[in-house]
């Protein structure tokens, strides 16, 4: 069984994530191969809110090029987790 903290990577914070703050939504990034009842468990046990929803955004993996070399930046999945109005996580508090 996975363990929360390898299902939730870490949060994103930009700016177009902070707006959804606003509307109670948040943005994390996540283990590629999880799924919306994996990560909703997640968030709940780390955070201790209620999820109302999850929804998951799968990310390609875009060219790079430095001088002759090329490769791949790794594709990253993320998930915009909204929780039950009138609560909040402490992470993306400005």
């Amino acid at each position: 069984m996975k363990s929360p903290y390898d299902i939730i990577r870490r949060p994103i914070i930009t700016e177009k994530s902070l707006k959804l703050v606003e509307l109670g939504k948040y943005t994390f990034e996540v283990a590629q191969g999880v799924n919306r009842v994996e990560v909703k468990k997640a968030i709940a046990e780390i955070f201790s809110v209620d999820v109302v929803k999850v929804n998951l955004i799968n990310g390609i993996a875009k060219r790079r090029r430095v001088g002759k070399s090329e490769g791949l930046k790794p594709k990253v999945k993320k998930a915009i987790v909204s929780i039950k109005p009138g609560q909040s996580i402490d992470v993306f508090e400005v």
